[in-house]
């Protein structure tokens, strides 16, 4: 099964990026990924746009609140 990684429209999150990756998981669109630390300890691996993956970088602190997208902070 194929686990999209995508934020749901009512998440909220708050952390600091550890990581960044990007992928053809299906052979024909590139996906961007970025993997959070957040306060408490849970580490998640999130979707987000290209525009905010080219924009962070690993140490920078990005926010999902609900009704949004992740944003660099």
């Amino acid at each position: 099964m194929f686990k999209t990684h995508k934020p749901g429209p009512d998440d909220a999150w708050e952390g600091t990026v550890e990581d960044k990756s990007r992928g053809m998981l299906d052979g024909a669109n590139m996906y961007h990924f970025a993997t959070v630390r957040c306060a408490d300890g849970r580490s998640i691996k999130v979707r987000i746009d290209r525009r905010l993956w080219k924009s962070i970088a690993v140490g920078d602190r990005i926010v999902k609140e609900p009704g949004s997208d992740p944003a660099k902070a």
